[in-house]
């Protein structure tokens, strides 16, 4: 079956991450272009409301034909799957992403929350970043990362996602041939160095900037961090529900007993049965 793939990004349309995803992904089926007419990094998972969304066409560099949408990518996702291609999406894959999103980066990262967006509409999604090192200064090679992004998406389409699943899949910033593989990962830790620039505009007002070093992270082996810093491809596969399963049964353990309120401490219920309350001795 020939799937429909869209590609988008949060880098914008005419990214050169994305030129190289989507001429990759045409190997595996008909692809459309979707993305956000700007750079959305950072941008985290949005989903626009009270406002109008714009879509215009663009072409890419070698010709292709493109939509750019003045909304984030999450929107652009939505607009696809909704029925703004009037044949229906089989599959999103957002990136190429110009630096690596590991460990808590998730919750901000326009290009996985692109990917959540699809499995929230049903929709098999797979997050595709391209690590970078500060201080590179030569032109960034996005083709080994879209060749692996053609590989994984190859056995999705054989083996299929389950059900609120997506794939995280980070690159190392390395020559193909000196990767070492591909390794199934966890969420690393992700160690941010933010601080706030507090200024002052002419009128005498204050602004601010939050900035600092970029993140760092806990090379840990077996999580996304520790591989991509061995040299390895990291997929993680992330899931929507994020329920700390754990921590219900904690709850359980709390005094939750209400003396001021009888009827609220007797109806309250956890997790779908009534809640056993423990009184005051």
């Amino acid at each position: 079956m020939n799937k429909h793939i869209l590609v988008t990004n949060d880098d914008g349309v005419l990214a050169p991450g994305l030129l190289a995803l989507a001429q990759e992904m045409r190997k595996l089926g008909r692809v459309s272009i979707l993305a956000p007419d700007r750079n959305w990094s950072g941008g985290g998972h949005v989903k626009t409301l009270d406002r109008a969304l714009r879509v215009k066409e663009v072409r890419l560099t070698d010709g292709t034909q493109a939509f750019a949408s003045d909304g984030a990518p999450s929107d652009c996702v939505a607009l696809a799957t909704l029925g703004y291609f009037k044949e229906p999406i089989d599959l999103v894959v957002s990136g190429i992403n110009a630096g690596a999103n590991l460990g808590h980066d998730v919750t901000y990262s326009g290009t996985v929350t692109a990917a959540m967006e699809a499995v929230i509409a049903g929709v098999p999604g797979i997050a595709v970043s391209l690590e970078t090192i500060e201080g590179h200064i030569s032109e960034i090679d996005y083709d080994p990362a879209a060749r692996i992004a053609g590989k994984i998406v190859q056995q999705v389409i054989e083996n299929s996602l389950s059900h609120e699943t997506l794939l995280n899949v980070n690159v190392p910033l390395l020559p193909e041939e000196k990767l070492r593989g591909i390794k199934i990962t966890r969420q690393g830790l992700r160690v941010y160095h933010s601080r706030l620039d507090e200024r002052i505009d002419p009128r005498g007002r204050p602004y601010y900037w939050i900035g600092g070093d970029a993140p760092t992270g806990v090379p840990e082996r077996g999580t996304d961090v520790g591989a991509l810093a061995e040299g390895f491809v990291s997929i993680t596969p992330l899931q929507l529900d994020l329920t700390a399963y754990r921590t219900l049964t904690d709850l359980n353990t709390w005094q939750w007993s209400d003396e001021s309120n009888p009827y609220l401490a007797s109806h309250m219920i956890f997790s779908g049965q009534p809640l056993e309350l423990k009184t005051k001795e």
